[in-house]
């Protein structure tokens, strides 16, 4: 059973009535972010119930030494952890000198949390009863700026129902805070400076080892019935903390109100003897749009974003609400401003997996982004790879590979490798793959040829001289294998032979090639540059083609399918249907060892690069690949239901589609997986868009244009969404009786649907 919570609304999460148990799944579910940095859902006041406290800010990590039983040769010395960071949100609340703590409170009513998607604020209200005696209502509303990214707000309302109270609010800077998944209980943080002026104060620390440095400031005033009082504030300074305590006598009836601005300035962006002073510009700059010029911008500011990114569904409101949520939580998680940043799986929302990028950033996430935003984002998540380039050859030279083969870290804040499960570091090398994808994928997309000239083909040429030196020629099969890997089915490690990695392998070795020709032909200058920073020999290409032609695929004559590898049909294969529902999930009942005896694949690894290059197979050979690996994947990674959604619609299997993309959708919302308390699953919820703009909308690029093959749910009445497609937005509308197409774009462009070409005219809708 999945949890159910959460009130269906098209544009707002919703949670009504008090719940101990549901405390830290909400505050994953309630997150904020602005790119820059994110917080969970923490209560600002007391609160002395089960609780995981969360404040991150972009790009800042620290290297956690790896704990491993036993240590390899190539192992990571760390594995890089996002850390929590100094906590700005903090406000003590007392009435009559009883801190408010709905964790001891005798009644709670009234209690609701909302998290307004299109407008980008959480609220959250209710009404108590102290065990003092004492009534109050609360309201408290808060963002993260979208405009002015280093700060963010808090509005804290008390109003005293029945007599007259003393009300105090002591807002506080804390730097002394820990993160969940310490390894060895590090301290993380060092504080140099508390200090306090007038009704701001600020903590500056830096993050021990990699030494950045940060000023975490606040910024306080107070109102009563709407008019500011001026009032000075008793002042507390402790070792990793600083406190502003005001006291207010509150009548019955009134409400008293603590405007708290905070946030963060880093040396990433700043000289480090200037962060206090920077802080200063930023709260002037907060406090002169005051509470309702901020909440204005953040208005306008997700409009803006709303207008190019939103997918509508008509008659499913849960489905509608879902898609907003992963839209609105992959925005929160980035928007492409600064290229030294990426996607982590878990985002701003928890500190499972470090915080750091994986490849599901290439596999998942820019799409999302190219689609719905500028190129230039999507081109910047490119630039990431590239700025790493050297460490990727750093990490391949760790594992016995030379003369610039570049293996891509699984894991990384900074480029290098920094995951420390063997079966992962060593042998999940297809993550190689997925970034030379990437790169394919974005100048299909786009026709911006340029990144490969100017970055793109070193990356590439990095790539397919690791799969040069990785595949190995087997006398007996006459024909080239790849040994010891693991796939993206992680149920299985160590195998021979995964399709999936000689497959995307031997298409990078091809890409690589290819892209030498075109650059040395139509960019000469770049090219020189690059053949003599990459010691390019003139014979290279051709003899990555000769692995790539005789690279060897499992395949079984008897089942006309490509094995998953080498003894895939060796396994005892009971289908999923027929697993005793108490075993599921088997990552949580059933021992390692027999996962890895078990056909159960984890999420799509055949089928993935049937998605990654649908259109080099037939649609009899994806239906009967689909029709044999999908009765054995358990799906228990998140990645795993977008991509045979995608794969379903496009073998018209319509239902099993839509229950695909429930899966995904809903995955945090509904709780799926029993572990939303950790973090939202950020990559995986651009596996929902594609679901539903690749998926029932059928979108491909084919012959370099833009083609669709729309299909719809039976439950739903219709949906429309936008892409950005090289400079020309296109709205796309699908309903049960036709397709509609709008095009914003100072000329026609052509189009293909079904098949057939149709021509758009802009500002013109056509119907079809």
């Amino acid at each position: 059973m999945h949890q159910d919570y959460i009130l269906a609304d098209p544009w707002r999460i919703i949670e009504e009535g008090f719940d101990r148990d549901h405390v830290k799944s909400s505050e994953s579910l309630f997150s904020l972010g602005n790119g820059a940095m994110g917080q969970r859902a923490n209560f600002e006041e007391t609160y002395t119930g089960p609780s995981f406290q969360g404040s991150y800010i972009g790009g800042v990590y620290y290297p956690d030494k790896t704990r491993v039983g036993w240590w390899k040769n190539g192992y990571p010395e760390y594995f890089a952890k996002v850390l929590n960071a100094p906590n700005w949100i903090g406000i003590d609340v007392s009435i009559d000198g009883e801190l408010l703590d709905l964790n001891t409170c005798t009644i709670v009513d009234n209690f609701r949390r909302e998290l307004n998607m299109y407008e980008g604020w959480y609220s959250r209200s209710f009404k108590a009863t102290l065990s003092n005696g004492k009534r109050i209502a609360i309201e408290v509303c808060r963002f993260l700026s979208i405009d002015q990214d280093e700060v963010g707000v808090i509005n804290f309302e008390v109003t005293a129902l029945e007599e007259e109270m003393e009300i105090v609010f002591t807002p506080y800077l804390d730097s002394g805070i820990t993160n969940e998944d310490s390894n060895w209980d590090d301290k993380f943080w060092e504080t140099t400076r508390l200090h306090s002026e007038k009704n701001r104060a600020f903590i500056e620390a830096f993050t021990m080892k990699t030494e950045f440095h940060t000023c975490t400031f606040m910024a306080n005033s107070v109102w009563v019935n709407g008019n500011k009082e001026d009032q000075n504030p008793s002042i507390s300074e402790e070792a990793l903390k600083v406190s502003h305590a005001y006291s207010i006598k509150a009548e019955a009836g009134s409400k008293v109100s603590l405007l708290k601005f905070g946030g963060y300035v880093t040396d990433r962006n700043h000289q480090k003897s200037e962060l206090t002073s920077i802080a200063h510009q930023s709260i002037d700059k907060a406090e002169a749009l005051g509470w309702d010029g901020m909440l204005k911008h953040q208005q306008n500011a997700w409009k803006d974003i709303w207008d190019m990114s939103d997918i509508t569904i008509e008659g499913d409101l849960k489905a509608q609400q879902a898609i907003r949520y992963n839209i609105f939580q992959l925005n929160q998680t980035y928007l492409g401003t600064d290229s030294r940043l990426n996607i982590g799986p878990k985002g701003f929302t928890g500190e499972k997996y470090g915080g750091s990028t994986y490849w599901d950033t290439e596999a998942y996430c820019i799409p999302f982004y190219m689609a719905t935003k500028d190129k230039h984002v999507a081109r910047n998540l490119l630039q990431y790879r590239y700025n790493h380039l050297e460490k990727a050859i750093e990490n391949a030279q760790l594992l016995g590979f030379s003369k610039g083969a570049a293996l891509y870290p699984m894991v990384t804040m900074n480029g290098e490798e920094c995951h420390n499960e063997w079966e992962i570091t060593f042998e999940e090398i297809h993550r190689n793959g997925a970034i030379a994808f990437a790169i394919f994928n974005y100048v299909r997309y786009t026709a911006d040829y340029s990144y490969i000239p100017e970055m793109g083909l070193e990356v590439l040429i990095g790539i397919a001289r690791f799969w040069f030196q990785r595949a190995s020629y087997s006398e007996l099969k006459e024909k080239y294998v790849i040994l010891g890997v693991t796939g993206p089915n992680e149920y299985e490690n160590n195998v021979n032979n995964n399709w999936y990695t000689n497959y995307i392998a031997q298409w990078c070795l091809r890409y690589a090639a290819e892209q030498i020709e075109k650059v040395r032909e139509g960019y000469p200058v770049d090219f020189s540059r690059i053949q003599g920073q990459a010691k390019l020999s003139s014979n290279e290409s051709a003899q990555w083609l000769k692995v790539a032609d005789q690279m060897y695929f499992p395949y079984s004559n008897e089942k006309e399918i490509f094995l998953q590898q080498d003894s895939f049909l060796d396994k005892e294969l009971i289908q999923v249907s027929d697993l005793d529902p108490a075993d599921r999930p088997i990552n949580q009942k059933w021992s390692w060892d027999r996962i890895l005896r078990s056909p159960y694949i984890k999420q799509a690894d055949v089928l993935q690069g049937m998605y990654f290059f649908e259109d080099q197979f037939s649609e009899e050979v994806l239906r009967k690949h689909f029709d044999f690996y999908e009765p054995f994947t358990v799906h228990e990674s998140s990645l795993s239901p977008c991509v045979h959604s995608i794969l379903a619609s496009r073998l018209g299997k319509i239902e099993m589609a839509y229950q695909f993309y429930l899966r995904t959708s809903r995955l945090d919302l509904d709780d799926y997986n029993k572990e939303v308390e950790e973090g939202l699953h950020i990559t995986s919820m651009a596996g929902t868009w594609m679901s539903i703009v690749e998926g029932f909308g059928g979108m491909r690029i084919r012959d370099d244009k833009l083609c669709f093959a729309p299909g719809i749910p039976k439950e739903w009445k219709g949906y429309s969404f936008k892409v950005n497609f090289r400079d020309r937005i296109i709205k796309v509308t699908v309903t049960h009786e036709h397709t509609a197409f709008e095009l914003d774009a100072r000329e026609e462009m052509t189009i293909r649907l079904n098949g057939e070409r149709v021509v758009l005219k802009p500002k013109e809708v056509v119907q079809i």
